[in-house]
């Protein structure tokens, strides 16, 4: 499958914005972490602003930078979510609720628990009526959400939106599943190349294909590691340096998603 890379949305720490954060990850700068900061989307209404989370925050950030940079509508654009734990900050508190006598759940907070609530907020914030997938894969998900939004794009021949986000579990949920920042990154994918094409993927699935890249900066790698969604950081790094590679992204089990980057400068 062939798609072309239009525009890129990458938040986390000490990544702040994908031409912003290209010196660190091309190698040019050394990387500086730092605690992820993003705020409630302007596009939303007031009340939907007050109540979108972290993990929402991180996907919306993330999709309209990318968007924004590709030049398209977003309105009209598909999109794929994909989360290895969506809103684990609501799903903390929810339990927190069951553990009482009462046992009363929020209906906001179940409304914003559900896998697909970033993909309703997005709706919301940019009136885009275009189709949806919300899709998980544990630490995979990232690659199976690439696999998806290439898949579509091949299909259909039209651009989709691939947004991908991560945000830690409180206590004591994060003892048991560690996510170890908040990261989210977006690609814009297309058909066929244009003026605002940055680098062109060839992907494919394999079995048994070895060890998924690496990170050759220590922080990047440790973030990479401790973040599913960060696991786009060798095809963001590759990219910035604007060079060819072959690059293998984690899947479940013993499978990898093999991506040949190629610039289009």
């Amino acid at each position: 499958m062939r798609a072309f890379v239009e525009g890129i949305g990458l938040v986390g720490p000490g990544l702040n914005g994908w031409q912003a954060s290209r010196p660190a990850l091309a190698g040019d700068e050394p990387y500086r972490a730092a605690p992820t900061a993003v705020a409630a989307s302007p596009l939303l209404p007031a009340v939907e602003r007050r109540r979108a989370g972290m993990p929402v925050r991180l996907a919306l950030a993330a999709g309209i930078e990318a968007i924004e940079s590709s030049g398209l509508d977003a309105a009209a654009l598909g999109t794929v979510f994909t989360s290895s734990s969506a809103d684990c900050d609501n799903v903390h508190a929810i339990f927190e609720s069951l553990a009482t006598a009462d046992r009363q759940v929020s209906p906001t907070r179940f409304h914003n628990s559900v896998h697909n609530a970033a993909a309703g907020y997005w709706s919301i914030a940019t009136q885009c009526r275009a189709a949806s997938t919300s899709l998980c894969a544990y630490d995979a998900s990232f690659g199976a959400g690439l696999l998806d939004a290439a898949s579509q794009v091949a299909l259909d021949r039209q651009p989709v939106a691939l947004i991908a986000y991560d945000h830690p579990y409180p206590a004591p949920l994060g003892a048991a599943r560690e996510i170890k920042a908040s990261f989210g990154v977006a690609l814009v994918l297309a058909p066929e190349r244009t003026g605002a094409s940055l680098a062109v993927l060839e992907i494919g699935f394999e079995a048994q294909a070895g060890a998924a890249s690496r990170m050759q900066d220590e922080g990047l790698e440790a973030l990479r590691d401790g973040v599913p969604a960060a696991r786009c950081l060798p095809l963001l790094a590759q990219i910035a340096r604007g060079s060819p590679a072959r690059l293998l992204l984690e899947m479940p089990a013993d499978t990898r998603l093999r991506v040949e980057v190629t610039p289009c400068a």
